[in-house]
């Protein structure tokens, strides 16, 4: 029995001549499918989905090619259809993920400032003399024997000093 008259007699309802389509066709529409999705089950569903709507619509499809080449186009319609919809989510998906580190590196960088201003107001509480150390180790960068040089005082006291400043920030923060 040739394509056209099985589809004149899906249209009339024969199911004995859509499930001899669907024995003829499943197969080879199935690795047609498949070859696109590389997913088996992804595959079985735009298949049987292809039949379905076969079924369901059959009153209303016109078939101008062959009813393999329908079947075949209709098949890969839906797969089109499918991989729009998977890149749209995936999208929207990889968006939020996005909006999502952006918000979070906002909220570090606030964490991050708040921390600052916290210490910059603790080192001001700071003696004189133990605030300017700490400032020439932590902001110049010098080694404590390059501070006790430039100050005029011992590299012992450059330590406590250090050792009380980092105490008095450690205990306040």
């Amino acid at each position: 029995m040739n394509d056209k008259v099985l589809w004149k007699q899906i249209q009339n309802r024969d199911s004995l001549s859509f499930k001899k389509v669907f024995e003829l066709y499943y197969e080879p529409l199935y690795s047609y499918i498949a070859q696109f999705t590389n997913d088996k089950s992804k595959a079985e569903d735009i298949v049987q989905n292809t039949f379905v709507t076969l079924w369901i619509k059959r009153e209303s499809i016109t078939i101008n090619t062959s009813l393999k080449a329908y079947l075949f186009k209709s098949a890969y319609n839906k797969y089109c259809d499918i991989y729009r919809k998977q890149k749209k989510n995936d999208k929207l998906l990889e968006d939020l993920k996005y909006e999502s580190f952006i918000s979070q590196i906002e909220v570090d960088d606030n964490l991050l400032n708040q921390k600052k201003q916290r210490i910059k107001a603790l080192v001001d509480k700071l003696p004189k003399r133990c605030k300017e150390i700490l400032l020439l180790s932590k902001q110049e960068i010098l080694k404590q024997k390059e501070i006790a040089k430039r100050l005029n005082i011992s590299i012992k006291t450059v330590e406590a000093q250090l050792r009380i400043a980092f105490k008095k920030i450690r205990k306040d923060f």
